[in-house]
């Protein structure tokens, strides 16, 4: 048995349903929740924790039944994106608060926040008021406060998406020492891809409160479900068949392109190819590389996203992304109408079924 299993989960809350959810996690699990807007993430969450009641299917947590739980039974913490300290407490007492009934000793509680508040970079915060903190320093309180319970399992609801680029990395680093000291299982709901990569082991996709997809993040991202999963993934998918085996390379017609593919395949088979848009190169020219694949195309857009460049090419008669840094698009002129060539390995070109 799993440390927490989700099992047949049904849940309707004003015409939005829950439909047979089905999920795991193992003690030490850190599990990131995705999917678009209205996909059920936050539901399941505050389900989980007891917040809604299901109408059928079962919650065990480590081998024990909590479905008919109160929340406050159950040993698991959320946080929510909004950090919801007590604005006329400080931030020593917004995180002692959560232990005062399970510890009298002020010495102890004393001990246990200044740990926590260490941990976390916040210890010289502990007596200001929440409303002189930034952000990034809120949400490092509102964590501190979840965590010093030493939950079984912590939610995170999106905690990160009010939060800049730099405080976002800071506190990935920081969420992760403390996961580990506190040896706590989290399950985390996020829009931001980064946290996935930063901080997971394991990503269940959602939507229309349906499991889509689940597995580690390095075969969910790389060889998504066809059309809903790949392309929320923001994954470049060409459907096409196989045309011939050559050596351990399996050749593929797709979309106008000839693509090779280390994954097996059986010629005349219908398949669609996986390629990340960071795996692919771009070049001016034909360049020397043991990529096998270097298809010709021209740029039909470039898009700022964050701290990359989201660059769209017409190639055969399919669209492909493909992800570079700002410099990288500067030296090589990226621009609408630009010929370029796209690199990438056989072992990046991944068959889906």
């Amino acid at each position: 048995m799993s440390f927490l299993e989700v099992r047949d989960l049904c849940l309707d809350v004003g015409g939005f349903e829950l439909d047979r959810i089905e999920l795991k996690a193992e003690k030490g699990d850190y599990l990131t929740l995705i999917g678009p807007t209205g996909s059920g993430k936050s539901l399941l969450l505050e389900t989980i924790i007891g917040f809604y009641g299901p109408e059928k299917g079962r919650i065990i947590l480590e081998g024990k039944d909590i479905t008919d739980l109160p929340p406050n039974m159950r040993q698991i913490s959320l946080v929510y994106q909004d950090h919801m300290l007590f604005p006329h407490m400080n931030v020593f007492e917004n995180i002692a608060y959560a232990i005062r009934k399970k510890l009298r000793d002020k010495k102890q509680i004393e001990a246990e926040v200044k740990q926590i508040a260490g941990v976390l970079g916040i210890g010289e915060l502990l007596y200001r008021k929440p409303a002189t903190l930034s952000g990034g320093e809120k949400q490092r309180a509102a964590i501190a406060r979840s965590l010093i319970v030493r939950p079984k399992l912590l939610l995170l609801d999106e905690p990160f998406s009010a939060l800049d680029v730099r405080t976002k990395e800071k506190l990935r680093k920081m969420l992760k020492k403390a996961i580990s000291e506190y040896s706590t299982t989290v399950l985390h709901v996020t829009h931001d891809f980064e946290d996935v990569w930063a901080l997971a082991n394991r990503v269940v996709v959602l939507r229309k409160g349906k499991v889509m997809q689940s597995g580690d993040p390095e075969s969910v991202f790389r060889q998504p479900s066809p059309d809903f999963v790949a392309e929320f993934l923001g994954t470049n998918v060409l459907k096409g068949k196989v045309k011939a085996l050559e050596g351990k390379l399996t050749v593929i017609e797709a979309e106008g392109l000839e693509i090779y593919s280390s994954d097996p395949a059986e010629p005349g088979e219908k398949v669609a190819v996986s390629i990340r848009p960071e795996e692919i190169i771009l070049a001016r020219g034909v360049m020397e590389s043991s990529a096998r694949n270097t298809l010709k195309g021209k740029v039909s857009g470039v898009f700022k996203k964050e701290h990359l460049v989201v660059v769209e090419m017409e190639m055969g008669h399919a669209e492909i992304k493909a992800v570079v840094t700002p410099t990288s698009c500067e030296m090589l002129g990226l621009e609408p109408g630009r010929e370029m060539h796209a690199v990438f390995k056989a072992s990046n070109a991944r068959i889906i079924r």
